[in-house]
């Protein structure tokens, strides 16, 4: 398998986790899942001496962000409407509990 092959394969699966974990979010969000917690989490004890956070001096780019009136060609389109009847599907959801 090539490398173009292999991120090909890599970028296809990063969408579908994307997809997935919207889907999720979006069953939650419409009460088709509902989940409850059953058990506290409790944390492990930890203790922690010493140490230094670290220190940094950055110097960044000057950026200027502006603006000036152009001419620019745009197309004019027309658009009109008309009521036609059109069967559409409809849906019944039943919350979880």
């Amino acid at each position: 398998m090539d490398d173009i092959e292999r991120k090909r394969g890599v970028g296809a699966g990063v969408i579908l986790a994307i997809v997935a974990v919207v889907l999720i979010v979006a069953a939650c969000a419409f009460g088709l899942i509902d989940i409850d917690q059953t058990k506290e989490t409790k944390l492990p004890e930890v203790a922690v001496q010493g140490g230094q956070t670290p220190a940094f001096d950055v110097d960044t780019a000057k950026v200027k962000v502006d603006s000036e009136n152009r001419d620019v060609s745009v197309p004019k389109v027309a658009v009109s409407t008309e009521k036609v009847g059109v069967d559409v599907p409809t849906v019944d959801v039943k919350k979880a509990n």
